[in-house]
């Protein structure tokens, strides 16, 4: 089958593609996995540097670089002007020698594109949209910093869509209240490195303490802080706080700055560890270095860090919500709180820290999880049913 992935954000230079989490690894992964299984996979993204090849082989898919948009790295809402001329680009490229079967949009962005491109034709639309507008103002409030074309755009997309695919539940509601017909949504949660991420490898460099890692981005609306909140309650533990930019430059970064007053204030200054940015493929030994990994931010749409951890052999403490609580198993792989509940989670992580029997045999439950369940083999697999259902669908019928 000839799949057309389009992405429209321009993706890390290939060298450090391994670097990087987010939208263009799944989507990378994605590619790779389905050309694997014999498709013929294309690749679009925003050709954002003059130096970079237009076009590139990577792992047996094609990554085709769209020259629209002005030739630097540019945020969300700078592109959605160039979204129609993105689309005719990808209609004159499909109608040459090689035609997609079934168009793949990631993030709202890259949908649009896609469903502008393919409008006047029989070619179907798949539809990942990662993160959604909406639910990130209902839990982020002051700190969403989405365009605010974003909502109404994510909108109108889901009636041009054949079909959307969501990464946990919680989507899969917010999407039906957008407007999408249950029966047009699908649960495709992504998938895990089970080769990167497994019990077995080195572990980052610790003191004695007991250490609880919290990875992702370091902006408002992650949860850090209810963490070092949470911490009074825990005892003499140690904090490790991955992401946000290089270490060299965490000083001047207004977040981490916030974090250092807050765990001041709550008299844990001295328990707090910000490492910054760490690359993707060296996340595996920080996993394996803590004895629980908390989960707590204000929304989570995929839950890619509590796997990546139980992947390890970690357990997990998170809230209940997302992405989060379609992959943890309350007293199976890890602990679940209510969202918010600084004191629960505090209690929860005091209590787990000095069960080692326990965490033991949730991280054991953990990987068993994983490998059962999330591994990028099953995610393939899925989408691969997706399209060959969507573009039966859209097939004329036989006269």
């Amino acid at each position: 089958m000839r799949v057309g992935l389009v992405c429209a954000h321009a993706g890390p230079p290939h060298e450090r593609r391994g670097h990087f989490a987010g939208t263009h690894q799944h989507v990378a992964r994605v590619a790779a996995e389905l050309t694997g299984r014999g498709h013929d996979v294309r690749v679009y993204e925003r050709l954002d540097d003059p130096a970079a090849p237009p076009v590139s082989e990577i792992g047996g898919y094609r990554v085709e670089r769209v020259p629209v948009g002005p030739p630097r790295a540019t945020g969300t809402g700078e592109l959605v002007p160039y979204v129609p001329e993105l689309g005719r680009w990808l209609t004159e490229r499909w109608a040459g020698e090689w035609t997609p079967e079934v168009v793949h949009g990631h993030f709202w962005i890259g949908g649009l594109a896609a469903a502008s491109a393919v409008r006047d034709t029989v070619i179907p639309v798949v539809q990942t949209f990662h993160s959604l507008g909406v639910e990130q103002l209902r839990h982020l409030g002051e700190a969403y910093r989405g365009p605010g074309q974003r909502i109404p755009l994510e909108r109108a997309l889901t009636r041009a869509v054949d079909m959307a695919v969501a990464q946990c539940t919680d989507e899969v509601d917010e999407l039906t209240r957008m407007g999408l017909q249950r029966a047009s949504v699908v649960v495709v949660p992504a998938g895990v490195d089970t080769e990167l991420f497994a019990p077995e490898g080195e572990a980052a460099t610790r003191d004695r303490r007991p250490r609880i890692l919290a990875a992702g981005g370091l902006e408002p609306g992650h949860g850090q802080e209810d963490l070092i909140r949470a911490l009074r309650l825990v005892g003499d533990v140690e904090l490790v706080i991955a992401g946000g930019p290089p270490a060299e430059h965490l000083n001047n970064h207004a977040e981490a700055r916030r974090l250092r007053e807050v765990a001041e204030s709550s008299g844990v200054a001295d328990q707090i560890k910000l490492v910054g940015s760490v690359p993707h493929d060296q996340m595996s030994a920080w996993y394996r270095s803590a004895d629980v990994v908390a989960c707590t931010p204000r929304y989570a749409s995929a839950g890619r860090v509590p796997l990546e951890a139980m992947a390890c052999g970690v357990p997990v403490v998170g809230y209940s919500m997302g992405g989060i609580v379609d992959t943890v198993v309350d007293e199976v792989t890890g602990r679940l709180v209510p969202p918010g509940d600084v004191r629960g989670l505090g209690v929860t992580l005091r209590r787990l820290l000095a069960a080692d029997a326990e965490r033991f045999a949730y991280g054991h439950a953990a990987v068993d999880r994983v490998r059962c369940s999330y591994t990028w083999d099953r995610t393939a697999g899925a989408l691969e049913r997706l399209y060959e259902r969507v573009v039966l669908r859209r097939l004329p019928a036989p006269s």
